[in-house]
């Protein structure tokens, strides 16, 4: 498999969120590939584990322990990254459950937000400029969620924030034109996965129906080496043509005038389930 060029040895990643999850499984295998890594997380403590962990396996791995929620947090971690050498590869990876519906607290809403949209805003913000000026080959990666696209009922707050973060993302792509390719722009859609916020739930083993971590990574790599946008990853319970249909029909509410979030609206249920049957 060839890479994206920005995977390069010797080059700087810079992987929030990287303590566990997709993030840690990233710097695995951006580190094989002979980069400097560069771990940022607000968990100090799993932070270390990693480093120590990635070290272990010869992996050059510097780690920083950042809020991603905190412009000036941001900041340090792309001076730090700079001071390791040449950045090609930024990944906001880092993220919060929501943890409620419209109703929740002011302050689910605003730590949902500041992490999960302006964590990357931020990100984006402190380490494109650099980007903009370098003279090799980048790529910025932003971890979404499939609730953000179809925005199924339940944690509005989290469904919002990752809605925002897939608009940012689009967004950010259609400036990065201007650089001729030099610079990419990535959303990563995970499927169910078995990470960290699955086992905060008091799931103790990876469910059959979920994907590892590692997993996506695998699914994520050639998608970047392809230079594919959208990297919508299917889980071992949900296809990929499942999903498309599910996004289809979404899609749909608006063409067709359909009342909000139709999916999951009981006067559509039966035509929903003809329409993931392909009988419409």
């Amino acid at each position: 498999m060839t890479d994206h060029p920005a995977i390069a040895a010797g080059r700087v990643a810079v992987i929030t969120g990287g303590a566990s999850g997709i993030g840690l499984a990233t710097a695995r295998r951006l580190g094989a590939a002979g980069m400097r890594i560069l771990l940022a997380d607000i968990a100090a403590e799993q932070l270390a584990v990693a480093v120590v962990a990635l070290r272990s396996e010869g992996i050059d791995v510097t780690a920083l322990r950042t809020d991603v929620s905190n412009a000036g947090d941001v900041l340090a971690l792309a001076r730090a990254a700079e001071a390791l050498g040449q950045v090609s590869l930024l990944m906001n990876n880092a993220g919060r459950e929501g943890g409620g519906g419209i109703l929740a607290g002011a302050a689910v809403w605003k730590q949902t937000l500041a992490t999960n949209l302006m964590g990357a805003v931020y990100g984006v913000q402190a380490f494109l400029p650099p980007m903009q000026t370098a003279a090799w080959p980048c790529a910025i990666i932003n971890t979404g969620s499939k609730q953000g696209v179809t925005l199924p009922p339940g944690d509005t707050a989290f469904n919002v924030s990752k809605a925002a973060l897939k608009a940012l993302t689009e967004s950010l792509a259609h400036d990065l034109l201007a650089t001729d390719g030099r610079i990419t722009a990535h959303l990563l859609i995970p499927g169910f996965t078995y990470t960290g916020f699955t086992q905060r739930r008091g799931v103790a083993e990876k469910p059959d129906a979920a994907w590892s971590a590692e997993e996506v990574v695998d699914f994520m790599l050639p998608a970047l080496a392809r230079g594919d946008f959208y990297i919508l990853c299917p889980d071992n319970d949900v296809t990929r043509e499942m999903d498309l249909r599910r996004i289809a029909w979404a899609a749909g509410d608006i063409l067709e005038n359909r009342p909000a979030l139709s999916r999951w609206h009981p006067d559509h249920a039966d035509a929903f389930a003809a329409h993931m049957q392909g009988d419409s």
